[in-house]
């Protein structure tokens, strides 16, 4: 898994496969999900992070994932 933000255009991408990114899809504004070839969830991407996230830190991102 990988979590980048870029701060030139404030995109904030986190993956969690290395395949290839098929197609993307808009899910909401602003936020976008990417899909390889089979149609599995690859990624996400949130334009304009900073205003979207609250508090967004990019040299504190953490990722904690939770088993239910």
């Amino acid at each position: 898994m990988e979590a980048k933000y870029d701060r030139e255009v404030d995109i904030l991408r986190i993956n969690w496969s290395e395949a290839e990114i098929e197609e993307s899809d808009s899910v909401s504004p602003g936020v976008i999900l990417d899909y390889d070839s089979q149609g599995n969830v690859i990624g996400i991407e949130v334009l304009n992070a900073s205003q979207k996230i609250k508090n967004l830190n990019p040299n504190n991102l953490k990722i904690k994932i939770e088993q239910l």
